[in-house]
């Protein structure tokens, strides 16, 4: 998230020699950033931040230091509580530091759990060990943690478009050495172009309340497993304005990075599990923008760091969103058990696309989280006119991840005719290409498919099943035109093209 920047020697040069000092009393290996020097003694770690004032940070005076050490320490509690310890005085002198111990104050560290090789995402990841455990787990952390950042206070004048448009272009300036000339040109005019569209987008996002205090800095190096449990550490605590943003933009990150890595499986695993626990649809008309922008932030990172061939995929990362192909719709039919929702969820991690789930969002509808027994709340959310209030649900969020250019997955049982003729109008309104996935099972399998389901958001149980066969109206003649018949086979070869 960082740029690098020149300090002054005569402040830089005591720090170094402070940190070069520690680590040999605390017999310490050494790690330095643009910012800050890590040193890992044992099972501990410290972070010292540099003494120097660049445009973005100023960590100049020992008082700074230790304000911004314990913003640090606030922050990152929040998502890796167990590794972050607290903060210790640093005593001594300058050639004969300790840690703590009597006397003043000579600067200030943030003492940390060690964690162990391996454990980032990005290892894992490059290591093949990072699974759909993991990224699920992920999905529920940061959705849990988004839904309870403060809020930015309307006038506060957060993520608004000059900001936006000022980083964006600081972004692609710092990766400039790895981008052709066309390029640049093609991205600084897309960027404008999207800065002046989604102004009013932004400004609303901020007014009803989805710019938060988040973590701001989310590539998959900060994101971590530890003890079997999911982290996210080392988020931004020197700008307010990298981490006061909207939601949309802070779940983009690992997002990006999955994708620029190779795994657009996990990044749409990803997405489409916080979507589905946040229900931040309406963020998606920015989320775009911010896919491109974070890619161009992890190609400056990389700039810096002289890895131009890292750099070189982030851009190439930022180009095939700005360069991605058109939306399409897919809509789901079957009956509960039929395999609707293994089916798509193998569509959308194959194919990129955005689900929305009439179990999920008929429940939300209801204040209800998707893993809750309806009958224990006392309502009736399966009427006539709540499944019609959760059609319509569904189609608004369609058009809204349709006009953001992504591709949707409808998954709801569309049993009848006029339920599928509402998704077929939208498609025609949209200028979309649409079909039907039909997913069918034989009866006894639908029925010990019910009976078995645990954890999922549907409720549907084998009484569900014969009141739905009485109602269901067949696909015409000239649906099954429009119609593919899924198999699990066919889902997890990927072999579903909607668009085609």
């Amino acid at each position: 998230m960082t740029g690098a920047g020149a300090s002054s020697p005569d402040t830089h040069a005591p720090g170094a020699a402070l940190a070069h000092a520690l680590a040999a009393h605390l017999d310490a290996s050494l790690i330095e950033t643009h910012i800050s020097w890590v040193l890992l003694a044992g099972d501990r770690a410290y972070k010292l931040k540099k003494p120097l004032r660049l445009p973005f940070v100023d960590y100049s005076t020992p008082q700074t230091r230790r304000y911004f050490c314990q913003e640090e320490l606030r922050l990152n509690r929040r998502l890796a509580p167990t590794l972050y310890l607290d903060v210790v005085a640093i005593t001594g002198s300058v050639h004969a530091p300790a840690i703590g111990g009597a006397g003043r104050a000579i600067d200030w560290a943030v003492r940390m759990r060690r964690f162990p090789e391996g454990a980032l995402f990005s290892e894992r990841l490059r290591d093949r060990r990072l699974g759909e455990a993991e990224v699920d787990a992920c999905a529920a952390l940061l959705a849990r943690f988004h839904r309870e950042a403060p809020v930015a206070r309307p006038d506060s004048g957060f993520a608004g478009a000059p900001q936006r448009a000022a980083l964006a272009a600081a972004a692609l300036a710092g990766a400039v050495a790895v981008v052709s000339v066309e390029e640049v040109a093609l991205l600084s005019r897309w960027l404008r172009a999207q800065a002046q569209r989604l102004a009013p987008h932004w400004a609303e996002r901020l007014r009803t309340g989805h710019v938060r205090e988040c973590h701001g800095d989310l590539h998959l190096a900060n994101l971590i497993v530890v003890d079997g449990e999911v982290n996210a550490f080392d988020g931004v605590e020197f700008d307010p304005a990298l981490r006061w943003i909207d939601v949309i933009d802070d779940i983009a990150f690992p997002v990006m990075d999955l994708r620029a890595r190779g795994r657009g499986d996990l990044a749409f695993r990803l997405l489409n599990a916080w979507l589905d626990a946040t229900g931040e649809h309406s963020g998606l008309p920015g989320l775009r923008h911010a896919l491109v922008y974070r890619a161009l932030v992890r190609a400056q990172v990389e700039c810096l760091r002289g890895r131009e061939a890292s750099a070189r995929r982030y851009v190439e990362a930022a180009l095939d969103w700005v360069r991605h192909g058109p939306p399409w719709l897919a809509v789901m039919h079957g009956l509960p058990g039929s395999g609707k929702s293994f089916v798509s969820q193998a569509m959308l991690q194959a194919q990129g696309a955005i689900r929305l789930r009439s179990d999920v969002e008929r429940k939300r509808l209801f204040g209800l989280p998707a893993s809750a027994d309806s009958r224990a709340s006392g309502q009736d959310i399966y009427g006539q006119e709540a499944t019609r209030r959760t059609y319509d649900t569904l189609f608004a969020l369609a058009r809204t991840a349709l006009e953001a250019g992504f591709p949707v997955v409808l998954d709801a049982a569309f049993l009848r005719r006029h339920e599928r003729e509402a998704a077929a109008s939208l498609a025609r309104r949209l200028h979309v290409p649409w079909r039907i996935v039909h997913c069918e099972a034989p009866d006894g399998l639908l029925r010990t498919r019910l009976r078995e389901r645990r954890g999922d958001a549907s409720e549907a149980g084998e009484d569900t099943l014969d009141a739905l066969r009485g109602v269901q109206e067949p696909l015409s003649e000239d649906e099954w035109l429009r119609t593919e018949v899924a198999s699990q086979a066919l889902a997890t070869r990927a072999a579903l093209h909607i668009a085609s």
